[in-house]
């Protein structure tokens, strides 16, 4: 689950993988489709948050993957703001939080390069992850 913040105005979208870029330094990369919200607001916040779903959360991984309206995106939804103040999703099995480093366009994507400036373990269980059509608990 990618997370931002930018200015006071927050964002979360469910995203397909997370592409472990390199050890030293630690870098994650993220693709977006230029035309999703998140986007934009990626760039103007120059960071973001990434919360490692648990096996349990697939209402959550769901909830941001349907575009909820503003007012909504939240509702329901237990978060904490994490050091660099993007939203961290409660009961994740961690959370990883970035400073945008780079940016690649990518056909109608861009790949968002981040500089992992803080790692959080959470909770221990199996991780859900998306499979074909739909999500599994591994």
């Amino acid at each position: 689950m990618l997370t931002v913040d930018a200015d006071g105005e927050r964002l979360g979208l469910t995203v397909g993988s997370v592409v472990s870029l390199s050890l030293e330094p630690p870098l994650v990369g993220v693709s977006v489709n230029r035309q999703a919200a998140m986007h934009e607001l990626l760039r103007r916040a120059g960071g973001f948050a990434l919360s490692l779903l648990a096996g349990d959360q697939e209402a959550v991984a769901q909830h941001f993957a349907r575009g909820v309206p503003p007012l909504a995106h939240w509702h329901g939804v237990a978060s904490r703001e994490g050091a660099a103040g993007a939203p961290l999703l409660e009961g994740a099995l961690g959370w990883l939080e970035c400073r945008l480093a780079a940016e690649h366009e990518t056909g109608d994507h861009t790949l968002f390069v981040g500089d992992v400036v803080s790692v959080e373990r959470g909770r221990d269980g199996p991780a859900l992850v998306h499979v074909g059509q739909g999500y599994v608990s591994l």
